[in-house]
């Protein structure tokens, strides 16, 4: 190489034979954040995920969901009354056309086609480029009722940005004395036919009641229950990005799940005594009684995760430890394809599980 041109490169340097003429074009490119894009998740995550909250009730659960450090997450609504408080205008985005659709899932199917290039603009300015969009409804109301027609627009996005994932929908199923008003059964109805064949989950309102009857008033009630879901669905998302040396559910586990179309159904339970013989009977059965969800529908589930958290004197213990393979064995016998997982934490009640049917 001649003297001059062994001091480096500057910009502005003519270089020999055009040799290193790409590093300039390269340099020049645009790197600058949209300026309406919204702060990055904080909450750990093996995904990279964004949540879209469709009416009033998607939008409570998407709240939810942004108080856990999902920062990428918008509200849809066609009026601003229904915005939960302490939610930025950065996270809102009001479809005009309509105060409200008054439980008219057809107007609220026209009013959200119509507007389809604006939430698509806000979804791409806003949430970037994130491998999986968690749509939240309610199943009762007319606006999140009528989400699924956003399911080409959302899909659409997700392959311009050449993501990993799905659109997976998480729906609320209104309480057995909500389902008496036949409007709200069928925009229910309506709301499950459209997202049957996708990745669903079903937040069951009566389940939810009596899971929480005599702990909380009723001022409460919906806003622990939405808190206490999204903690549930976080820690698969949590501990699927966490080292563990004993045996890892990681984030290719956890998209096998979420990527099975159908139905999703998670919940979580506590076993106090962990020498018992059926310990794998007690995890399935405690976290299916426990769960947000509707029991499966079938007894077998495409693919499916449990995740088991004991303590070190647990994982020490060889009869401990033997249930807990069999806990494995049991719930893998419903499941065509099973993932697993075992993390220790210290200073549990007791031997924590977490479970994932899909399918």
């Amino acid at each position: 190489m001649n003297e001059e041109n062994t001091e480096g490169f500057n910009s502005g340097e003519s270089v020999e034979d055009d040799e290193f003429d790409f590093v300039g074009a390269y340099a020049d490119t645009d790197t600058s954040v949209d300026a309406e894009s919204l702060p990055e998740n904080t909450a750990l995550s093996a995904i990279t995920c964004a949540f879209l909250g469709i009416g009033g009730g998607g939008g409570k659960i998407a709240k939810a969901f942004l108080d856990q450090g999902f920062n990428k997450t918008i509200l849809v609504n066609t009026t601003v009354k229904d915005q939960p408080d302490g939610v930025d205008a950065p996270h809102f985005l009001l479809v005009p056309g309509a105060d409200g659709v008054g439980k008219d899932v057809e107007l609220g199917k026209k009013l959200l086609e119509e507007n389809s290039t604006l939430v698509e603009d806000a979804v791409r300015s806003r949430l970037g480029a994130p491998d999986w969009i968690f749509v939240l409804a309610g199943g009762g109301g007319g606006t999140g009722s009528a989400c699924h027609v956003l399911h080409d627009t959302l899909s659409r996005h997700l392959k311009s940005v050449s993501a990993s994932g799905k659109v997976v929908y998480v729906v609320s199923k209104p309480s057995a004395q909500e389902l008496l008003n036949s409007t709200i059964e069928k925009n229910y109805q309506s709301l499950m036919n459209d997202v049957s064949s996708h990745p669903h989950i079903v937040i069951d309102n009566e389940r939810q009641l009596q899971l929480l009857r005599n702990k909380v008033g009723m001022l409460n009630l919906y806003p622990v229950a939405n808190k206490n879901f999204a903690q549930l669905l976080t820690q698969f998302f949590k501990l699927a990005a966490t080292h563990t040396d004993i045996q890892t559910f990681d984030s290719k586990d956890l998209e096998k799940c979420l990527s099975t179309d159908g139905r999703i159904v998670i919940g979580s339970t506590i076993v106090r005594d962990t020498a018992r013989r059926d310990l794998g009977a007690a995890v399935l059965q405690g976290c299916i009684a426990a769960s947000p969800c509707p029991p499966p529908s079938g007894p077998r589930s495409e693919a499916g995760a449990l995740i088991l958290v004991p303590t070190s004197a647990m994982a020490e213990d060889p009869r401990v430890s033997k249930n807990m393979e069999a806990a494995f064995s049991y719930v893998g016998g419903r499941t065509n394809t099973l993932f697993s997982g075992v993390y220790i934490k210290e200073r549990m009640p007791g031997l924590i599980a977490l479970c994932l049917l899909a399918g």
